[in-house]
């Protein structure tokens, strides 16, 4: 384990020449850093394994003491978890990582770290040492799964070992300093009655979803970046039955399934030498070869969006997939502009009927300025009206202003259309009320 920080080799002697408390406690925690690293070092060139680095804590604290400083308790141990995590973790990040309310981590280059907690972004007090210190913690991540981050290759998709998704872009392309971003998920995965209990849908959508998936609706899930469309994509696929195969597609895995009969499939960068690239398109393509029941694709963003259409259309009924878009109507323009990104010449008619067809149910979700999540639209794709795909709302949400707390207050109110695909999701054997689509009273 060798010391990618570079931490000057300075002696403790000159912890007294420093200027104020917290001088003296960065150069403190300077030396006993390097000298940890050089110990480890010693130990692991003698024993060939990383045993040593099971008493990482116990070597901390020895050599701690040995300089002779005088610290506080909370000093003490916040040092040792600052070294440690340094050492042994992903530094400063550490903390951030390990507090369940926190969702978002975005490191701004080294003098910059950010947090998202319960949706509001608050700058926080930790550094990193430099540059140098950064780069050291994005190989950390990006090499644990068989990936890099250098000049050649200087933007990456990466996960962490729970899950959480990591994406790194370093210099030339970041000019502020090697940037970091990490959308964290919840080691144990929300529910859809966490989601109700957030006021992120009704419990009538609840129920109307839950029929949608286990009566093998075709389902997009659609909404703009940071509006949790995988959380909602993860909570959804849980519906579907322990008998089903499942396969699913992303570039990083993050999706969270319960389920044994599932296979997880990951995209692939170009190697070192620029070739060897596995596409989202090519797995879409392969999947189709698997005997899967269910194909769950993470998102779709290019070519590999007609192979989906075509997956659905042709005997994979009760696909899911997310896609980026501002409004349930947006998400058919998007489509078929990612469709036409296939090299396919088709023409614009033969696409919507595509989509038409493939697509059952559009989840459109999105994130308020108060930091909350909300469905704001379920719409249903009843079909074509000349050249014009159709869409109509089955439930919708109505904002009401904001309440004396500051949140979005308003209300889920279904439309009082009864949708077509309530046939199809009988027809499988699902559950469908007809009064979920109705207001009380009404």
């Amino acid at each position: 384990m060798k010391d990618s920080g570079s931490a000057a080799n300075k002696p403790a002697g000159d912890i007294a020449d420093a200027g104020t408390r917290t001088e003296k406690y960065e150069l403190l925690k300077e030396i006993v850093h390097k000298e940890v690293v050089n110990e480890y070092n010693v130990a692991y060139a003698e024993s060939g394994s990383d045993d040593a680095a099971a008493d990482m804590l116990d070597n901390i604290r020895r050599v701690l003491e040995r300089q002779g400083q005088a610290l506080t308790r909370l000093e003490e141990a916040k040092l040792i978890r600052e070294i440690y995590d340094d050492i042994m973790g992903l530094g400063p990040l550490e903390i951030y990582l390990r507090d369940a309310s926190i969702s978002e981590v975005m490191v701004n280059g080294p003098n910059q770290i950010y947090i998202e907690r319960f949706g509001k972004i608050e700058l926080t007090n930790s550094r990193f040492r430099d540059n140098a210190h950064v780069m050291n913690v994005i190989n950390r991540i990006v090499s644990s799964i068989g990936r890099r981050c250098d000049e050649s290759n200087p933007m990456v998709d990466a996960r962490l070992a729970d899950g959480s998704r990591v994406n790194a872009v370093i210099p030339p392309v970041a000019l502020k300093g090697p940037t970091i971003t990490i959308r964290k998920f919840s080691k144990t995965p929300l529910t859809i009655g966490n989601l109700i209990d957030f006021n992120t849908l009704s419990p009538q959508m609840a129920s109307f979803l839950e029929s949608g998936v286990k009566g093998r609706c075709n389902i997009v899930v659609s909404g703009g970046t940071g509006s949790g469309k995988t959380t909602l994509l993860n909570v959804l696929s849980s519906y579907i039955s322990d008998q089903e195969r499942i396969v699913t597609i992303e570039d990083a895995a993050e999706l969270q399934l319960g389920q044994e009969h599932v296979v997880t499939l990951e995209g692939r960068p170009v190697n070192i030498e620029g070739k060897g690239a596995i596409t989202i398109r090519d797995l879409v393509r392969n999947s189709l070869r698997m005997r899967p029941d269910r194909i769950i694709v993470g998102e779709v963003r290019s070519g590999e969006t007609l192979d989906m259409l075509q997956a659905m259309n042709t005997g994979h009924d009760g696909s899911l997939t997310t896609v980026h878009a501002n409004t349930p109507r947006d998400v058919i323009s998007r489509l078929e502009t990612m469709v036409m990104m296939a090299g396919m010449e088709l023409p614009a008619k033969a696409i919507r009927e595509q989509i038409s067809s493939a697509v059952d149910l559009i989840v459109h979700q999105s994130r308020f300025r108060d930091g909350s999540r909300k469905i704001v639209n379920i719409s249903e794709v009843v079909g074509m009206e000349g050249d014009i795909v159709t869409i109509q709302d089955i439930f919708v949400f109505k904002p009401n202003g904001v309440d004396s707390e500051g949140k979005i207050s308003g209300q889920f109110v279904p439309t009082g259309i009864r949708p077509k695909v309530t046939e199809k999701i009988k027809y499988n054997g699902a559950l469908c009320k007809d009064d979920w689509f109705f207001q009380k009273g009404n």
